[in-house]
């Protein structure tokens, strides 16, 4: 039973119990919160203190009272409730709810953590949508993390996900990647205004290897267009992502979707035309300023390009349209919207994340040139140095819209000072402990044979906490759109288990001890082996040890 169940039938108990004392809900509602610190109790309320003056009784004196209804009350799982300080009222559980909670993660298995608050919606995420005109950067590579992990999350909520790659390959930017692939082909320097990546050198050598001499600019453009999406391809697929769909912009153009899209926002009267420019008028629609959709040499904006890819997902069955952007695309935002709204479609649609960059640093000192962009670090550049479990993880501890560092010291040691390895390595030691098990005949019995409640400990008890805690730290960061909070779960589930191997001897002569701390062990694998799921991080059955003295000292 999660917290948050218990948690409202308690709030329902406290309700009552001052209902029968005739105080009513003070202005806002019971507040009943989960307690910080273990002995203050599981949950903790200061309604003494916010009705005393109403009731004309001294606060301590009032949560007495209270504490004595609410006890009568008989709440599941309530073992008692005590008064301290000045009138705080601390619910204290019975561990058998904890208990009952490794009971559930077993029976959940795989499925443990995942709930149904999306259920049936159907969900459009974009996400990096570079231009195809060069490698994936570093910060590209965080929104890969980021987005994939959103998708996961998404679809444990019951939601049926389509991951989407837009390629803007119908702009002025492609132009200048094929006279700048065109220039460094023909052994030239690219145009002032173009692409001076080292990675175009490499493809000019790819590009006269494959297709010889007399090469014009438009089949550059066209074969360097396609190397650098089969190198996207190749570089997300070596982090673990694979995009449903990879919609090309030309499509828009060649299908007239760009043109039946501004018809319909002049049919709607949400045009108009000034200084030969075809304008939306986006204020209507809580814009700062009304934004051009047709310059006036007959160009379309970007603007109006979004607007016709975004219809579309809506014409391909798509409910909510979710999309990831980089920080720097902040003031293109509500005009998007503010299109989308003109077109009819609901206010604040899509949802726009902003990611911030990554800066990555090397012995205390930025790491600024890429062995391949020149100018910017790539996640292929990453991806040769770092494992791509390490290299998601660390995408994800923290959450999108804050700058992250990535350090490549920390990240490729093999020590608990890198909080990847520190993650994966509690799952191997779980493994661990069941190939040991298995080794001196021990048979985990059926959980239902089995006596939990000798699992007393205060590290047993603080692994069930984390256990307990987790469906909702899924539903909170699918409805928050953070991942990290799934990295956090699992850092600090991590951190108690090592200090419960450390401390809880789980192979020993008690047979009644031993068979509920293998349980209990296999309850936090199940934790583990799911958060690292949905990070899109595998759960290693092995790992190098930090030293040769890592075993238990088990009987």
């Amino acid at each position: 039973m999660p917290p948050s169940v218990i948690h409202d039938q308690l709030l329902a108990a406290i309700r009552g119990a001052a209902a029968s004392l005739g105080l009513p809900d003070p202005p806002g509602g019971i507040t009943l919160d989960a307690s910080k610190q273990p002995e203050h109790g599981d949950f903790t309320t200061n309604l003494a203190l916010r009705l005393a003056k109403e009731a004309g009784t001294p606060p301590r004196e009032l949560a007495a009272r209270l504490a004595t209804a609410i006890e009568e009350a008989c709440p599941p799982h309530l073992e008692r409730v005590e008064v301290a300080g000045p009138g705080f009222l601390n619910l204290r559980l019975a561990p058998g709810w904890l208990h009952d909670v490794l009971r559930g993660v077993v029976a959940a298995g795989d499925r443990f953590g995942h709930g149904d608050a999306m259920a049936g919606r159907r969900v459009n995420l974009e996400f990096v949508s570079a231009n195809p005109t060069g490698p994936l950067h570093a910060g590209g590579g965080r929104w890969v993390a980021v987005g994939d992990a959103i998708a996961n999350l998404f679809a444990a909520q019951g939601a049926l996900v389509h991951r989407e790659y837009y390629l803007n390959d119908a702009g002025n930017q492609l132009d200048t990647f094929a006279a700048s692939l065109h220039a460094r082909y023909r052994g030239q320097v690219p145009p002032e205004d173009g692409y001076h990546g080292e990675y175009l050198v490499d493809m000019a050598a790819r590009m006269r290897a494959e297709l010889g001499e007399g090469v014009t600019v438009e089949e550059a453009r066209e074969w360097g267009y396609g190397d650098v999406v089969r190198q996207l391809r190749e570089d997300l697929g070596r982090i673990g992502v694979h995009f449903d769909t990879w919609f090309s912009e030309r499509i828009l153009h060649e299908r007239g979707d760009v043109a039946a899209v501004l018809e319909e926002l002049g049919r709607r009267g949400a045009t108009y035309e000034q200084d030969g420019a075809v304008w939306l008028r986006s204020t209507d629609h809580g814009d700062q300023r009304d934004r051009v959709l047709v310059k006036s040499d007959g160009t379309t904006t970007y603007l109006a390009n979004d607007l016709a890819y975004h219809r579309d997902k809506y014409a391909r069955g798509w409910e909510h349209l979710v999309d990831i952007w980089g920080a720097d695309h902040h003031g293109q935002v509500k005009s998007l919207q503010a299109g989308l709204e003109a077109l009819g479609y609901p206010p604040g649609e899509p949802e726009i994340l902003l990611g911030q960059l990554v800066k990555i640093v090397r012995h205390g000192q930025p790491v600024r040139l890429s062995k391949r962009a020149g100018n910017v670090v790539t996640l292929a550049d990453i991806l040769d140095e770092v494992d791509p479990d390490v290299c998601r993880l660390t995408f994800l501890l923290q959450g999108i819209e804050t700058p992250l560092t990535f350090d490549l010291d920390v990240v490729t040691a093999q020590s608990m000072e890198n909080p990847v390895y520190y993650v994966q390595y509690a799952h191997a030691r779980i493994a661990s402990i069941g190939r040991r098990a298995r080794e001196r005949g021990v048979e985990r019995r059926p959980v239902d044979a089995v006596d939990l409640s000798v699992l007393v400990h205060e590290r047993e008890l603080e692994l069930l906490r984390a256990l307990a805690r987790y469906p909702d730290v899924v539903a909170e960061a699918a409805a928050l759109r953070a991942p990290h909070r799934i990295t956090t779960w699992a850092r600090e589930l991590a951190a108690s288990f090592h200090a419960f191997y450390r401390d809880c001897r789980v192979i020993s002569e008690d047979d009644r001890l031993t068979q509920a701390r293998l349980w209990l062990a296999e309850g936090c694998r199940i934790g583990l082996a799911g958060a690292l799921g949905l990070l899109g991080v595998g759960a290693p059955e092995e790992m190098a040890r930090l030293d040769d003295n890592d075993e238990q000292d088990e009987a």
